[in-house]
């Protein structure tokens, strides 16, 4: 009962930052656009979840939930949930072999639809659960990593329904990615380690839009920021932005907090390891825990010392320097403090529950593929929250229309 009221609590906290996303509630407990459907989802169990999940439910949506994170699952949300009668299969701190358990269990569902962060749900969907795949219409992936892997699969042809790219869209990208993610992982590095960003030199890996913001916000701190890319046009941004840009190889002794933000696997390597200075402090805000090494990581260490702060292990080296790893790798965001702020969420879970909504009505003339939420999705989210904030835009006159739209009158 304690972890159910807490789990209440936290729950109410963010949807009072959520008014697009409550206000969508009510719209889907009218119109119902959910009747009868089942859906599986493999995302972060927190308070913000919550809010989407019951905007779902109020739709007429059978859900099942795993967690797609067993170190950001918030258990007393996840007590609150099952309350709301969601079928939550999660636990925090579970090992991988429970984390993919909990994902076959929300599978067993048999869903109509699927919400997926990071792609392990349909991962698993097309490789060890294909006997539910003719039953699947379709579904939506809100992580960047997760749309690049779909897309692969669309490329190969292994794609058997549509999936909805909601990390594409201009709401998720420049607040979700940018804005979400710049303060959510400094906040989550604070947390961890009490440590003061102005005047240090943080090495950012990757400038896309998580990359972006969280350079920006370092920067605001006081940071010296060094940049490491792969991509010269991206490379060329952070130039001009003012960041100093370099390999990893450069950056790893002149770095005092490293952040991988990539998605892709061994960014930071034992050789770049080997060159930090001692103290280093070694945190991701990519997807999986495949951007630092951290077995290469055991295997250099002389000594580890588990949990010397939460969240925080310290990998002793043979010369004696100390490395600072945080959340185990994963992403520390949502591992040490809460992910992104519920303001942010709003957005990209409000683009969420609509392109489902979207693609319930629309699943029967779609092919296999990945589509982009409709623009107007996007600008409805938009609208949305700038009237619950009391913002006010101007609007195209008709003289202005008739001149963006036509070549006849020249300039």
């Amino acid at each position: 009962m304690d972890l159910w009221e807490s789990g209440e609590r936290h729950i109410s906290w963010a949807a009072r930052s959520m008014p697009v996303l409550t206000a969508l509630g009510e719209r889907f407990a009218a119109a119902r656009p959910l009747d009868g459907l089942r859906v599986a989802a493999c995302l972060h169990v927190t308070a913000e979840t919550a809010v989407l999940m019951g905007t779902l439910k109020a739709g007429g949506a059978e859900i099942a939930l795993a967690a797609s994170n067993p170190l950001s699952t918030q258990d007393d949300v996840a007590e609150a949930l099952r309350g709301y009668g969601v079928a939550v299969h999660a636990r925090a701190g579970v090992d991988r072999a429970t984390y993919y358990r909990h994902i076959h269990q929300a599978l067993d569902v048999r869903p109509d639809l699927v919400l997926d962060d990071g792609c392990d749900l349909v991962n698993i969907l097309h490789t060890e659960r294909t006997d539910l795949l003719d039953g699947v219409s379709g579904g939506c992936e809100e992580t960047t990593t997760g749309v690049i892997r779909l897309r692969q699969m669309a490329a190969e042809g292994a794609l058997r329904f549509p999936m909805v790219a909601v990390n594409d869209t201009r709401t998720k990208r420049m607040f979700d990615n940018r804005y979400g993610t710049g303060q959510s992982t400094l906040d989550g590095i604070m947390r961890a380690t009490n440590t003061m960003l102005a005047g240090s030199t943080v090495v950012v890996a990757g400038f896309g839009y998580c990359g972006r913001g969280v350079a920006e916000r370092a920067k605001g701190l006081g940071a010296r920021v060094i940049v490491t890319e792969i991509d010269a046009v991206k490379a060329l941004d952070a130039t001009l932005q003012g960041y100093e840009v370099r390999p990893m190889e450069q950056a790893a002794p002149a770095g005092d907090v490293f952040i991988t933000v990539t998605g892709n696997r061994d960014v930071i390597t034992a050789a770049h390891v080997a060159a930090m200075k001692d103290g280093a402090i070694l945190a991701n805000a990519g997807h999986f825990d495949v951007e630092i090494d951290v077995r290469a990581l055991d295997e250099l260490a002389s000594e580890v010392h588990r949990g010397i702060r939460p969240n925080t292990d310290e990998y002793v080296l043979p010369d004696g320097r100390r490395l600072l790893l945080l959340a185990e790798g994963r992403v520390v965001n949502l591992t040490a403090a809460e992910g992104h702020p519920a303001a942010v969420m709003d957005m990209s879970f409000s683009a969420q529950a609509l392109a489902v909504a979207w693609l319930a009505r629309e699943r029967a003339g779609m092919a296999p593929g990945v589509y982009d939420v409709p623009q107007e999705i996007d600008q409805e989210v938009a609208r949305l929250k700038l009237v619950a904030a009391g913002i006010g835009i101007d609007v195209l006159t008709g003289d202005q229309e008739s001149y963006l739209h036509s070549w006849r009158s020249g300039s």
